[in-house]
């Protein structure tokens, strides 16, 4: 990968990210109203945003990342309801790593009772810069409730302090974890899948073409949710003219990739365990979920992986939201956010039942 020295890196993530354009914000960080677009364009998208969904904009805001105000950004805190949820263990874990690099922490939730549980193997957002698993520790508290199964969500590194490979790799050990005390957590080795949102989203696609490729786990399934796929978009070629003016903008995305690959993003030779949408072969992945909203800057590169997918012959459930911009699906009582978690946790339901099962049996709900 042709890639740069730790100086150059720094100055490549650095405010103004001046090797890509420039980065336009207003003094408290915030977008302003009008998006400014690499090459001097501009979108004002707003009026097809689903109306239900445009309060939360002003709950969480478009705010353009720099390194100055990157540890504000990691300081927020998503919208997301705290879940009263009875019958379900949460355990904060730490393992060490397969590589030399630091302990990996990891959070797991499973129901109060005996296994052996599908498991959900999960990887969080953040564009590669930010975010924790314990974020989504309420939307976990409930779907390991809901689904009867044991989830799994990994501390992975962080960029820019820690480039590529350094998140798959965590990832990748605690995955090796999760299937080598299967057993002792009371977790069903045969239905372990990866799920992810955004740049989580991203990890679990690379993350099952690396154990594809290295051949140690089979996984049940990748459940991608507006996954950040391909390093390209917004670096290279023209930008979708109505896709990516809300909550993460062409600007945040080219941020997040730099940070990540220590090198201007849509440059040759970056790894598909980087970047999914970069690997030629996409045969022998497991069956598939993705879904995405119609103004979400990965739009495009989500479908076109979804395409790629069918093409090599995998099993594709794919959803494209209208009126939605990324994120949408934390809104709470918005009937399209509504549907999107519906037809999430469908999904899973789907791929975490045992592989005898049928739906119409009384016995697959373990």
């Amino acid at each position: 990968m042709l890639c740069h020295t730790a100086q150059d890196r720094v100055n490549i993530v650095h405010s103004g990210v001046s090797e890509y354009g420039p980065v336009f914000y207003g003094l408290d960080g915030r977008a302003t109203a009008t998006q400014v677009r690499a090459g001097g364009g501009c979108m004002n998208t707003i009026d097809l945003v689903d109306p239900d969904l445009r309060p939360l904009l002003d709950l969480f805001p478009t705010r353009l990342l720099t390194v100055d105000n990157l540890a504000e950004a990691r300081a927020r805190i998503l919208p997301i309801p705290a879940a009263e949820v009875s019958g379900i263990s949460r355990r904060t874990l730490s393992i060490a790593s397969r590589t030399g690099g630091p302990d990996i922490g990891l959070q797991m939730y499973k129901p109060d009772r005996t296994g052996p549980f599908p498991c959900v193997f999960h990887m969080h957002g953040g564009g590669f810069v930010m975010g924790a698993a314990r974020d989504m520790a309420p939307i976990h508290m409930m779907l390991a409730h809901e689904l009867n199964c044991a989830i799994v969500s990994v501390d992975y590194r962080l960029a820019p302090e820690a480039i590529f490979p350094a998140n798959i790799e965590d990832c990748y050990d605690a995955l090796a974890w999760t299937f080598a005390n299967a057993g002792s957590e009371g977790v069903d080795r045969d239905r372990i899948g990866v799920m992810g949102e955004s740049a989580g989203g991203g990890l679990a696609a690379a993350l099952a073409l690396l154990a594809r490729d290295r051949g140690e786990y089979a996984l049940a399934f990748q459940h991608l949710v507006y996954p950040m796929l391909d390093d390209r978009t917004g670096s290279a070629g023209e930008l979708h003219p109505t896709a990516g003016e809300f909550i993460w903008p062409a600007a945040n995305n080219r941020f997040g990739w730099a940070a990540l690959l220590g090198c201007a993003p849509g440059s040759n030779g970056v790894s598909p365990y980087a970047a999914a949408a970069r690997a030629d072969d996409l045969s022998g992945l497991p069956p598939t979920f993705l879904a995405t909203g119609a103004l979400d800057l990965f739009v495009d590169e989500d479908m076109a992986y979804a395409q790629r997918l069918l093409r090599a012959g995998i099993p594709v459930e794919f959803h494209i939201y209208p009126g939605a911009f990324h994120a949408f699906d934390i809104a709470p009582g918005v009937p399209v956010a509504v549907q999107a978690r519906r037809d999430m946790v469908d999904a899973l339901r789907r791929f975490l039942q045992p592989k005898s099962c049928n739906l119409t049996q009384e016995n697959c709900t373990d």
